[in-house]
């Protein structure tokens, strides 16, 4: 039994301060109270300003990518200023900083992503011309594949930022994450769900993962203790993709793995940022052996890309 957190000494969770992160921290904090019936005075829930919370108005691959959601928090995490850390899976690095370890995530939310349009067009109905704004690269990419007769804009900020930016007249659509949606239970916000076979999501989408320091044995055992395996599974496969496709590029990657019994199976694909071209793989194997099969299938891909493929400056 780990030594557990009191309202004199309570347990310090690290977070954003979007209410999409607050809702996840939370759903951390809930899980915990429930596995060792604790009061929720024996937790703290600690807001950390990231530098992509602060720069709003450039995209992300000119300030620095993924790590800008994630940076500040993971050194107040290593200098001890809290204990833990929430994250949204998708939005980090597939490289930790040495001492830190992401070992429990959550159970797996709506993978899907949300087609949005204040008065409930779907892609489809959206005539030639309108206007999108996404700040994802593969979003981005998605679309001009499929629609390459839209517009696209640049759209950054949280998701009541980027509704209130639909009501402006700054975009037409927009796309969120079903997951989003749901965890700030948003059933008033008009959307149509993108079936991943149609729309492949983001690797990790939709997960919740939560870091601590690699030697805090306390915190590795209270976590144990609400740790999803099935989800760690798919996220094995997944983050690994991702890893071996992304070590020194900026490009567009979707990627779902998915749980049949015991077997694994996977749909990855990359795509150039303009949508001019896209490359589609995928496998299966058992459970145990995901992040095989995902370093695998990436390398499949490396091998079949064009000269160029992977220069988003092109």
């Amino acid at each position: 039994m780990p030594d557990l957190p009191t309202p004199d000494a309570p347990l310090r969770i690290g977070t954003r301060g979007s209410p999409l992160a607050l809702a996840q921290a939370h759903e951390t904090r809930a899980r915990l109270m429930a596995a060792f019936d604790l009061p929720e005075a024996a937790f703290a829930i600690e807001v950390i300003k990231t530098t992509g919370d602060r720069v709003l108005d450039r995209p992300l691959k000119e300030i620095g990518g993924k790590g800008l959601f994630t940076r500040e928090i993971e050194e107040a995490l290593a200098a001890g200023v809290i204990d833990i850390a929430v994250h949204s899976m998708k939005d980090m690095p597939t490289l930790q900083p040495e001492g830190l370890v992401i070992d429990c995530y959550l159970p797996r939310e709506d993978v899907r992503d949300a087609f949005v349009t204040l008065d409930g067009k779907t892609l489809a109905d959206l005539p030639a011309g309108s206007v999108v704004g996404s700040s994802s690269l593969r979003r981005r990419a998605q679309l001009a594949l499929r629609r390459p007769d839209l517009k696209l804009v640049e759209f950054r900020g949280n998701v009541q930022t980027r509704m209130k930016k639909l009501g402006d007249g700054v975009a037409d659509a927009t796309f969120l994450a079903m997951a989003g949606l749901n965890r700030l239970d948003m059933t008033e916000v008009p959307r149509h769900p993108t079936d991943p076979a149609d729309m492949l999501p983001a690797c990790a989408q939709g997960c919740i993962g939560i870091e601590r320091r690699a030697a805090d044995d306390n915190a590795a055992e209270m976590l144990s203790a609400i740790h999803h395996a099935p989800t760690g599974r798919r996220l094995d496969c997944e983050r690994e993709f991702l890893k071996t496709l992304d070590g020194s590029c900026e490009t567009p990657i979707a990627g779902l793995a998915e749980l049949d019994g015991d077997t694994l199976r996977f749909r990855g694909e990359i795509l150039r940022p303009d949508g001019s071209d896209v490359l589609t793989v995928e496998g299966d194997c058992p459970v145990t052996e995901g992040a095989d099969l995902g370093c695998r299938l990436a390398q499949d891909l490396l091998g079949r890309a064009p000269r160029g493929f992977f220069d988003w400056r092109n």
